[in-house]
C-alpha cells in the first residue's frame, strides 16, 4: 500500500469538513472549536450517511469536566515529545531533536538534567516517550523510548538524587525496527505495574500484521524488560494491527485506550484488548472488514492524534494536524456522548496530554517540530507546556 505524506494538514485544513464517527450506537456530531476554545459542533454522521455542510449549533457538555483557565508553565522548548510527572510534582520533558531531558517546575525556567545517548533524529524519530517508574522514590528510574540504530529501543535511565544528572543504566527492550517515520514512541505504566509501549509500523504496513515484528504493536513488559506471564502471545506483544500508536492511557476502571494515526481516511481511538488484531493494513477505521472496531474515528484533517489522557469522564486527545484538543466522552470501554474539540488553531499542534497531580491537564505544543507534510509555523515562545484547568460542565 502506498503511503502518501499528509500535505493537506496545515492551516488550510481547518476549513475542511470535520468528520467524526462514534461507535457503537452513539449520535455523532462533527465537532470543531472557535479561536477562544468555545466548543462548536457540526452535523452528525454514522457509518451509512454522507457528510453534510457544517452547522452552527453549539455542542453542550452537560456532565463531566471541561477546559477552564489555561496558563503557560514553560516556553522556548525544542520539539518536546514525552512528559512524565515525578513524585515531587515536578515533570520531566524530552526534546525529540536534542535528546535532552528537562525538569519542569511551575514558576521556574526549564532545568536540563542530561542528554540520552545514542539518539538518532529522523523526520519523526529522536528521543520520544518518557515514563517515570512507579517506584521512582526508591529506584530513581525513568524509562525512555529512543529511535536509534540498528533498532529502536526502550532504555532505563538512572537520575541523580538531586535531579541534576542522569545516566543510561540498561537497555530493557530492543529490536523495534527503525525508519524515517512511524516510530510510535509512547510509554505508559499501567495499573498492572507493567510498562506499555506503542510502536509504529516503521512505514512498512506489513509489519503490523507480522507476529514476528515488534512494529505496529502495543507491547507490554515488566519494568525489568521481562514478559508478563499473562501476555496473550507469550511474548512482549499485547495487540497487533496498529499503524502508528502515539497515545496510551488508562481509565479509572483499568480500561486501556490507544490513539492511532490512520492513513488518509480515519484516525482512531481504540480500546485495547489482549491478543486482538486492530486491522491495519487491511482496515482503517470502519473501512475494511478485518480487525477490532475503533471506539471513535476522526478524519485526519481534524486529528493526526498523539498523546491522550483520561480525566473527568473523557479521553483527552491531542491533535497535531488538527491543531486542537479533543474531548472524547467514555464510560469504560463504551462511548458516552459526542466528541467536542477545544482550542482549534489557538496553540497549534498538540503533541502530548498528561494528567497532572493537581487534577489539571498539561499539554505540550509541537510547532518547532513542523514536518514537511503539514503543520504550522512556530510562534514566538514556542514550544510550550500549558496547564489546562478542568472545571465542571454547566448545562
Amino acid at each position: 500500500m502506498l503511503l502518501i505524506p499528509r500535505t493537506g494538514r496545515g492551516l488550510g485544513a481547518v476549513a475542511a469538513l470535520v468528520s467524526v464517527l462514534v461507535l457503537p450506537g452513539c449520535a455523532t456530531p462533527e465537532s470543531s472549536a472557535s479561536q477562544d476554545g468555545t466548543p462548536e459542533s457540526g452535523p452528525s454522521r454514522n457509518s451509512t450517511s454522507e457528510p453534510r455542510a457544517p452547522q452552527n449549533s453549539t455542542a453542550q457538555v452537560t456532565h463531566g469536566l471541561v477546559p477552564g483557565e489555561v496558563t503557560e508553565i514553560a516556553g522556548g522548548l525544542t520539539m518536546p515529545w514525552g512528559l512524565t510527572f515525578l513524585p515531587d510534582r515536578s515533570a520531566l520533558v524530552s526534546e525529540r531533536s536534542t535528546g535532552q531531558i528537562l525538569r519542569i517546575r511551575q514558576g521556574r525556567d526549564p532545568e536540563p538534567i542530561g542528554t540520552v545517548p545514542g539518539v538518532e533524529v529522523t523526520s519523526e524519530g529522536g528521543l520520544l516517550g518518557l515514563a517515570a517508574s512507579p517506584s521512582f522514590d526508591s529506584d530513581r528510574t525513568v524509562y525512555a523510548y529512543v529511535s536509534a540504530s540498528p533498532t529502536n529501543r526502550v532504555v532505563a535511565l538512572r537520575l541523580a538524587h538531586d535531579l541534576r544528572s542522569l545516566r543510561q543504566e540498561r537497555v530493557i527492550l530492543e529490536g523495534i525496527e527503525t525508519a524515517d517515520r512511524h516510530h510510535g514512541g509512547r510509554l505508559r505504566f499501567g495499573p498492572d505495574g507493567n510498562l506499555w509501549i506503542g510502536t509504529g509500523d516503521a512505514f512498512s504496513p506489513e509489519n503490523a500484521a507480522d507476529d514476528a515484528s515488534l512494529n505496529g504493536k502495543i507491547l507490554r513488559i515488566r519494568p525489568d524488560g521481562s514478559v508478563p506471564p499473562d501476555n496473550p502471545s507469550g511474548t512482549v506483544i499485547y495487540s497487533s494491527g496498529h499503524r502508528n500508536v502515539q497515545g496510551i492511557a488508562f481509565g479509572p476502571d483499568g480500561t486501556a485506550y490507544a490513539s492511532e494515526l490512520g492513513h488518509r481516511t480515519w484516525d482512531e481511538l481504540n480500546v485495547l484488548r489482549p491478543g486482538r488484531d486492530y486491522g491495519w493494513p487491511e482496515s482503517e477505521g470502519q473501512e475494511g472488514s478485518h480487525g477490532e472496531r475503533p471506539l471513535f474515528t476522526i478524519h485526519p484533517d481534524d486529528a493526526s492524534p498523539s498523546g491522550i489522557a483520561v480525566a473527568g469522564g473523557a479521553v483527552w486527545m491531542g491533535a497535531l494536524g488538527g491543531q486542537r484538543l479533543w474531548r472524547l466522552p467514555v464510560d469504560g470501554p463504551r462511548a458516552d456522548g459526542d466528541p467536542v474539540a477545544y482550542f482549534t488553531e489557538r496553540y497549534g499542534r498538540i503533541r502530548t496530554v498528561e494528567p497532572a497531580p493537581d487534577g489539571s491537564l498539561w499539554i505540550t505544543t509541537s510547532n518547532t517540530d513542523r514536518a514537511t507534510w503539514g503543520g504550522t509555523d512556530a510562534r514566538p515562545g514556542d514550544d510550550r507546556i500549558l496547564r489546562v484547568e478542568l472545571v465542571p460542565a454547566t448545562s
